[in-house]
């Protein structure tokens, strides 16, 4: 006996078909980019990219990958990419949760205006910070090192707030029974507010690496040589390979070798990485 479909049904279902198909194609069109770049990367560096031809060439081939590892120290750059990282997570982990914690937990003269001034950096942009933050760095004759690099970015204004949004849900009377007990303001800390806030300091902590693993601007133009450059500033030597321009497969191959990483570490943890931003309502 065959199956009768109501009208509204079968507008139900062709619309979830549609949906999955919208999603399909969103999809696609976000990893086109990505796509493009592995296919590149796999081109004979002897076939140059020409109009109409962006896509494959006579056959695949991993040597750019095997050049752009020889051209380039790889081994260094990873090294320095991750020492910065660390530095700065660790180091923005202690001063963002502290910052949040007194704007949250305590009553002070002025609180709300360097609250507003702490906020207002975030509408100022990178590139004004560039010529200051460069003059301080070379006063303090840290030029061409990894905490040159590091420094600017201890402070995080988004990661105050952030933090201070979570203590700020809190129950109150979770800290006021924790004050009646004794509590210090370190025990208050670590054991009432953290807890119910981890999400949202792992959810931070990710964009944190994610941003800073990525960042160009500020380490090319505050290093001079390799061995304080990360992954990021160090592929600028691949864009002055060739005499008429970028070798294209080549810097695709250095380039998925810089985001592999946190590409690889994405796929593993992914279901980690959504439920933390989804804890912490970031978006």
């Amino acid at each position: 006996m065959l199956e009768t479909i109501s009208p509204r049904g079968l507008w139900n279902r062709l619309g979830r078909w549609l949906a999955i198909l919208f999603t399909f194609l969103l999809a696609i069109s976000w990893a086109a980019p990505l796509i493009w770049a592995i296919v590149a990367s796999t081109r004979p560096a002897s076939e140059p990219l020409g109009r109409g031809d962006v896509w494959f060439g006579s056959y695949l081939t991993l040597e750019n990958y095997v050049r752009a590892w020889s051209l380039a120290p790889f081994d260094l750059y990873y090294v320095n990419t991750i020492v910065i990282v660390t530095m700065i997570l660790g180091v923005q982990i202690i001063t963002v949760t502290l910052a949040g914690f007194a704007f949250a937990h305590y009553r002070f003269m002025g609180k709300q205006l360097l609250l507003f001034f702490i906020l207002l950096q975030l509408m100022i942009p990178t590139t004004a910070l560039l010529a200051p933050n460069f003059s301080t760095i070379r006063v303090l004759g840290l030029f061409d090192t990894r905490l040159a690099i590091a420094i600017p970015y201890f402070g995080s204004a988004f990661g105050t707030f952030l933090m201070r949004q979570a203590f700020l849900g809190v129950p109150r009377d979770l800290v006021d029974a924790g004050i009646i007990d004794g509590c210090k303001w370190w025990q208050l800390l670590r054991h009432i507010y953290l807890p119910p806030s981890m999400p949202v300091l792992i959810a931070f902590g990710l964009s944190s690496v994610t941003w800073h693993w990525n960042e160009f601007l500020w380490p090319l133009v505050v290093t001079n040589s390799d061995k304080s450059r990360p992954l990021t500033a160090g592929l600028v030597r691949f864009t002055q390979l060739g005499e008429i321009g970028a070798q294209w497969s080549l810097l695709t191959a250095a380039t998925l070798m810089v985001i592999a990483p946190l590409f690889i570490a994405f796929l593993v943890f992914q279901r980690r990485f959504i439920q933390s931003f989804l804890h912490s309502g970031l978006k």
